[in-house]
């Protein structure tokens, strides 16, 4: 898994790549209660704003790690928001995109960096 500054992990899946927001930006935002998910097929640059993610604490948004195509979004957020909560890493995926440079992937946190990042 890869991670960016703004919180999102990336995991690779074939020819996607799976985004979510962190543990450690769950635990800031507190229990979500909604999502608003990117359109598919809206194609979106490196840092974009691409969602919106509302807890009781607050409104904030998600930023498209690298630029590429959206190609799915995790429908089952729409009707269980709180599934970012109880399984960010997982299940509690965002959107899943087509990079346009494979190569930006590279440049991002790993685990470990982004841990020294957070603390």
């Amino acid at each position: 898994m890869k991670y960016t500054e703004e919180h999102e992990w990336l995991r690779r899946e074939g020819d996607t790549l799976v985004v979510g927001i962190s543990q450690y930006a769950v635990e800031q935002l507190g229990d979500v209660v909604f999502v608003d998910l990117p359109p598919i097929d809206s194609t979106y640059g490196e840092n974009d704003d691409c969602a919106v993610v509302e807890s009781v604490k607050a409104a904030s948004d998600v930023y498209c790690p690298i630029a590429g195509k959206i190609v799915e979004v995790n429908e089952l957020l729409n009707d269980d928001p709180e599934l970012v909560n109880r399984e960010p890493l997982e299940n509690g995926w965002f959107f899943k995109i087509i990079p346009d440079n494979w190569d930006d992937v590279e440049k991002l946190m790993s685990e470990e960096q982004y841990q020294e990042f957070i603390s």
